[in-house]
């Protein structure tokens, strides 16, 4: 555990001096909550220093918390969610008053639709000056009001020791129900002055376990899966926690596997039972549709997933959420199970281990081996690649060559691309979950480049990181590259060209208006990552877009891949 008082001491005369001139006191509310969070395992920030943030800021280096300066608090808040999606610990970002604050607010929606860990720190103006209207710098009307439209609950805190509980809030929240993001306000007197409080209160608290489903109802998913006979499962961002288990869970039952982009890998999509990130497809959502009986584990099943296609299985729902609340979310349910994935799907596996497939038959053995699937893997999986290259035939074919040249344990960051959506997300098949970053739900523009530093600097190093985004996504977050070349990370991008918002300007086709404001001035994507510090790569021909990519991922520090996809046309 981090010691507050081994902090304080470590603090030099000369800055404490300073400290005192400047009116405030080294061992503040900043102090108390960041060693809280140091305590429950957080060794990196992501924000931007500002003139009111600075007493977060004083304390990092002696609490041993790596700062990621971004160049845009937007950027700050996707590099918390890649860091914090390889850390399995929520991702925290420092913003300043006011417009530091509101610029995050894109990745505080982001973490509250796609259900991820985060911690926003932010100052707020001194007690007795809410709602002033005095001038004051970064004054702004309801910083906490704003914030907590979008956010799971935003608090302005009254002191240190309600500070600090809040970080213990936030953590109870992560652990036990959904994780969403949560905004901490501390008061600049508050943040600023002297703080006492007990070491034992900034302790991490011991997890609480997890929760278990009703025994009843679970034993009565036991039972309908055990007598399927064309059983299918679904796995959402919910189940990336119990890879293992769910594994042997579809082999136990011979149930083929799709899961959604946030629960991609889930279930390695190279196993042979793996139907892969393809709900969008009709092929995957005939086999979900036909089983008799479905699992569902951790997944709110939404449109975004789904492109105009229905789950609607012919046989038995069983559904497993957190929340109660989820559990009949747009799909009819006949069991639910309230419960941590974590706690419930090695109950089902042990049930079903234990449970006789024929209840009639008491001869049957009470032991299950694994069987074999009722569904054509095969076949399905070549109807969805056709199925997927019909939707952008140019964005599939760049994207396979791509995926050819990435190693199949790589982190590959995207966001709301064609180049992601209707290529990387069926091109790449990846072994292990949180290893394809994307807002599925949400489907932000610049999320992609920030994610993949957050990643970069939250993965081991030997861990491929490529992010595949491209051109209109990438201008959202360029001034991210300075973040990349400062940390010295070892970082590819992939900046596939098709010369603007290429889905919109077909939107604007399909209803009659004459394409506007879609086709967008191009840089010198090479010569621009050159500028920044890092190397640029060009692709001209498609036949060596894999070997560039290749020699892209093998290069240190930063190096940028143009292709413009019109070389697929030709």
């Amino acid at each position: 555990m981090t010691d507050l008082s081994q902090s304080v001491a470590d603090v030099s005369a000369a800055e404490r001096e300073a400290a005192e001139a400047a009116g405030v006191s080294t061992k503040n509310a900043g102090l108390a909550v960041l060693t809280a969070l140091r305590n429950y395992g957080v060794d990196t920030v992501f924000g931007i220093p500002g003139t009111h943030n600075l007493e977060f800021y004083r304390h990092l280096r002696r609490l041993g918390i790596h700062a990621v300066t971004s160049r845009h608090e937007q950027g700050a808040g996707y590099g918390a969610d890649g860091w914090a999606q390889q850390r399995g610990l929520p991702g925290v970002v420092i913003t300043t008053s006011g417009p530091g604050l509101l610029n995050a607010l894109s990745a505080a929606g982001t973490a509250y639709c796609e259900s991820r860990p985060f911690i926003l720190l932010s100052p707020g103006v001194p007690e007795g000056e809410e709602f002033a209207d005095i001038g004051a710098l970064h004054e702004t009307k309801d910083a906490t009001g704003a914030v907590g439209s979008i956010v799971e609950w935003s608090r302005r805190v009254t002191s240190a020791e309600e500070a600090v509980q809040s970080v213990h809030d936030a953590f109870e929240l992560f652990r036990t129900g959904r994780p969403r993001p949560v905004h901490i306000e501390i008061p600049l007197n508050v943040l600023e002055s002297e703080a006492s409080i007990d070491e034992s209160l900034l302790a991490a608290r011991p997890h609480p376990g997890h929760r278990e489903a009703d025994a009843d109802r679970l034993a009565a998913a036991a039972r309908l899966l055990a007598g399927a006979e064309r059983p299918a499962i679904i796995a959402g961002g919910g189940a990336t926690s119990v890879s293992r288990e769910l594994t042997a869970l579809a082999e136990l039952l011979g149930a083929p596997v799709a899961t959604t982009l946030n629960g991609k890998a889930a279930v390695s999509e190279h196993h042979p039972l793996s139907l892969r990130a393809e709900l969008r497809l009709a092929a995957v959502r005939d086999v979900i549709n036909a089983s008799d009986v479905l699992l569902v584990v951790g997944s709110k099943l939404g449109e975004a997933e789904l492109w105009g296609g229905v789950i609607d299985p012919a046989g038995k729902v069983i559904r497993v959420d957190v929340l109660e609340t989820q559990l009949d979310k747009n799909l009819r349910v006949d069991v639910g199970l309230q419960g941590h994935a974590e706690a419930v799907v090695p109950a089902l596996l042990e049930a079903l281990r234990g449970t006789d497939a024929a209840a009639s038959d008491p001869a049957a053995s009470s032991t299950r081996e694994a069987k074999p699937t009722w569904a054509d893997i095969e076949s399905v999986r070549a109807a969805s690649e056709v199925e997927a290259r019909s939707y952008a035939p140019l964005a599939m074919a760049a994207a396979v060559d791509i995926a050819s040249a990435i190693d199949p344990d790589a982190i590959v960051a995207g966001d709301s691309s064609q180049i992601t959506y209707m290529g990387m997300a069926s091109a790449m098949l990846q072994q292990r979950p949180h290893s394809f970053l994307y807002t599925a739900a949400y489907a932000t523009l610049g999320y992609g480049l920030p994610a993949a530093i957050g990643a970069r600097v939250g993965a081991p190093e030997s861990r491929d990181v490529v992010c595949v985004v491209g051109d209109g996504a990438l201008m959202f977050a360029v001034q991210e590259f300075a973040t990349a070349i400062e940390q010295g990370l070892n970082l590819t991008v992939v900046c596939v060209n098709n010369g603007g918002y290429a889905e919109i300007k077909q939107n604007e086709l399909d209803r009659g208006i004459s394409p506007i404001g879609v086709d967008l001035a191009q840089p010198d994507w090479a010569a621009l990552a050159e500028a920044f510090g890092g190397t640029g790569l060009r692709v001209t021909d498609r036949s060596r877009t894999a070997e560039t990519v290749r020699e892209a991922i093998a290069r240190p520090g930063l190096t940028l891949v143009h292709i413009p996809l019109g070389i697929y046309a030709e």
